[in-house]
């Protein structure tokens, strides 16, 4: 039996890193949590930044590539596999340190399978 592994840090769907997701609107499982501020296709590190407005106070969080579902081009939304929970509760974002491989690290952990903020 052959099993598959998804790399939280690339995109599902390879148009995915073409898009300039920059502004689209994120959905989560259970509604939506905000725009995109900053996007990122750099090969085995692709991210997306969203800025979560009063949803949880304008905090940003980074979420992996790797927990987008799809894109709606047409509409300018972007999916997300996890609740609106689980991201609420994901590492802390900050602006001078999200690069970083530590926190890279540290982010991939909770939303990569097994992790706190893994979802099938």
């Amino acid at each position: 039996m052959a099993t598959t592994t998804v790399n939280i840090w690339a995109y599902r769907n390879d148009s995915y890193a073409s898009d300039r997701l920059t502004g689209y609107e994120v959905e989560a499982l259970d509604g939506g949590i905000g725009k995109i501020d900053e996007s990122s296709s750099d090969v085995g590190a692709s991210f997306v930044v969203v800025d979560t407005g009063p949803w949880i106070f304008g905090k940003k969080v980074e979420l992996p590539a790797g927990v987008i579902s799809r894109v709606d081009a047409a509409g300018n939304k972007v999916y997300v596999n996890r609740t609106k929970e689980q991201i609420k509760n994901s590492p802390e974002f900050h602006a001078d340190t999200y690069r970083d491989e530590s926190y890279r690290s540290e982010l991939g952990a909770y939303y990569g399978a097994g992790g706190a903020g893994w979802q099938v």
